[in-house]
């Protein structure tokens, strides 16, 4: 099995905890939502009420869905993942290095989410490295059609691009505007030197 095909069956198995019924389906959908942002406010020590509280669920549906922290933490993890691959698809029609500046501020924002859920995930696990692997097949041909445009540097890999972005968010910014600025500065190191004749 190659790892792409086992990124597929990971991240399926995730998927596959989804409700089929209508109701039920809303209910794990309101949780996840919920989920992404209490965590992404108070971290991965967040209380499960106050997850079912803003879901506008009680807390046995909340462990019905997810009998398990772990199970919450990956289902919003993984949720986060294909939400942000599914966007890379949404610039196939931008300019190359407006898609690849585009789709990197949206990194931006995921890797806000992850932090507090990776501190949970176990890094070796087949989940996380399937995400990874998923984020990779993602953002690699936004970069490979930058640099066949001549838009960014050739020599830079997505993996120097992924700890450039990591880099900053590790940093904890007074403003999201200021962590905005940071980041535009740094890409402007990514773009080529001909794309600014």
């Amino acid at each position: 099995m190659t790892p792409v095909m086992a990124s597929a069956d990971q991240i399926g198995e995730v998927f596959a905890r989804r409700p089929k019924r209508a109701d039920a389906r809303r209910n794990y959908d309101a949780l996840i939502a919920a989920a992404r942002e209490v965590f992404g406010e108070f971290g991965a020590g967040a209380s499960l009420e106050e997850i079912a509280r803003r879901a506008g669920v009680g807390i046995g549906t909340l462990y019905r869905n997810f009998p398990k922290r772990s199970d919450l933490f990956e289902a919003v993890y993984v949720e986060e993942v294909r939400a942000l691959s599914a966007s890379a698809a949404d610039l196939a029609d931008v300019p190359p290095w407006d898609a690849l500046v585009a789709w990197l501020h949206r990194f931006v924002d995921y890797v806000g989410t992850k932090r507090a859920l990776a501190e949970e995930l176990v890094h070796d696990s087949e989940v996380f490295r399937s995400c990874r692997t998923e984020i990779y097949a993602a953002g690699e041909p936004l970069l490979h059609r930058a640099q066949e445009a001549g838009a960014a540097r050739p020599d830079a890999s997505f993996e120097d691009v992924v700890r450039l972005v990591s880099g900053i968010m590790a940093y904890q910014f007074m403003e999201p505007a200021q962590r905005q600025r940071v980041l535009t500065i740094a890409l402007d190191g990514l773009r080529h030197p001909a794309a600014y004749r």
